[in-house]
Order: structure tokens, then C-alpha cells, then sequence
């Protein structure tokens, strides 16, 4: 058996002290979680996260920065997830835009209504994210390279 990595993206992206979260259901019920999704074959890890922010919220992201790389591993489905997490500026919204399949809403929560939902997380690294956004981790993009050659 080959064994990789689900390699995924989000965005973590605050407003006058509130965090964007989609509510959507997932095959364990209804979760929170940020615009997040997989990487598509042959695109970048940032057009990606541009294009679920977009898909999951209306909100077209402009990145700026990685805030963290993070590797979990869920045990009990026996997945694990390569997680690229976004910080940037919102440049846009289209409130008409139809949002993915699952998503319910779009909210932004203050910190402390993020910890109220926790149980109702996708995964630890909803939080996780949000705080070393507020710890100031951010990275340059530059530290991300994407390169496709015909072999």
C-alpha cells in the first residue's frame, strides 16, 4: 500500500477581531471550520487557497503570507492531512455567488465564540491556526515554490 499525505489548504483571515468560519456539514455532522480545501493536481498551493476561500465564502483572498505548516494525523479514519494555512487581505465579495455543496453559512466569529464551538470543530487545527495567527506567525510566500516539468 503507497501511503501519502491528503495535502490541504485554509485560510485564516480576520476582520475587526473576528475570525471567517463556514459552517458545513460533513459526514460527522455539522462542523466549523476556515475556507479550507485540497490541493488539485498540477495547482498551486496559493492559487488554491484563493480558489477555496472563493468557492466556500464568495470572498476573493488576496495571500500575503503562510502562517504555518501543519501535519495531523486523524487515528480513528486512519488520514492524514499536510495543512497549508493563508494569511492576506480580502479584496472582494460576491454575496451572490452560489457556495460550495455543504456549506450552511458564513460567519464571522470573535475568538471567544470560536472556543464555544470547538466541539463542533473539523479539526484541532481550526484553532490551532487562529492562534499562531495571533502569536504574529507569518512567513513570506516566497518560501513556496511551484514547479511543473514535462520529465
Amino acid at each position: 500500500m503507497v501511503w501519502k499525505p491528503n495535502v490541504t489548504v485554509a485560510s485564516v483571515l480576520e476582520r475587526e477581531g473576528r475570525f471567517l468560519l463556514v459552517e458545513e456539514d460533513t459526514e460527522f455532522g455539522v462542523c466549523y471550520n476556515q475556507p479550507a480545501g485540497h490541493l488539485e493536481c498540477g495547482e498551486s498551493l496559493v492559487h488554491a487557497v484563493i480558489r477555496e476561500t472563493l468557492e466556500e465564502t464568495g470572498y476573493v483572498l488576496r495571500p500575503e503570507y503562510l502562517i504555518g505548516i501543519y501535519n495531523c494525523r486523524n487515528e480513528r479514519r486512519e488520514v492524514t492531512y499536510l495543512r497549508f494555512a493563508f494569511g492576506g487581505l480580502i479584496s472582494a465579495h460576491d454575496a451572490q455567488r452560489r457556495l460550495d455543496e455543504g456549506i450552511r453559512a458564513v460567519h464571522w466569529l470573535t475568538l471567544d465564540e470560536v472556543r464555544r464551538r470547538e466541539a463542533q470543530h473539523r479539526s484541532p487545527l481550526v484553532l490551532s491556526c487562529i492562534e499562531d495567527w495571533l502569536a504574529g506567525r507569518r512567513y513570506p510566500l516566497d518560501l513556496l515554490h511551484h514547479c511543473t516539468w514535462a520529465g
